[in-house]
């Protein structure tokens, strides 16, 4: 009997450090992520194209904004100064605001 109980107590003071790393480990609180990506912007610049149907809004620099569905056209032109409040949504441009000026 005793010839079990010895290496069975040997084998838990060894494992017992490392399961309580693993468990500090785990429970550590995940990152948060940047608040940078998610922040609104914003841009001035000429308008280049817009698309009502596809609720795209291109400026001079090449760059395409998403309109939201509910946006309504203010009377925007190829060559109307703006300016374009925005955030990233993935890869994407999302416009929020675009005012004349």
């Amino acid at each position: 009997m005793r010839k079990f109980i010895a290496p069975l107590f040997v084998a838990l003071l060894i494992a017992a450090p490392a399961s309580g790393a693993f468990a500090a480990t785990a429970m550590a609180p995940a990152a948060k992520p940047a608040v940078s990506a998610q922040a609104e912007q914003s841009i001035s610049s000429t308008v280049k194209s817009i698309d009502l149907k596809a609720h795209t809004l291109t400026l001079a620099d090449g760059k395409t904004y998403q309109l939201p569905t509910t946006f309504k056209d203010p009377g925007l032109k190829a060559g109307e100064k703006v300016t374009v409040q925005w955030k990233m949504n993935g890869r994407n441009y999302e416009a929020t605001k675009v005012t004349i000026g």
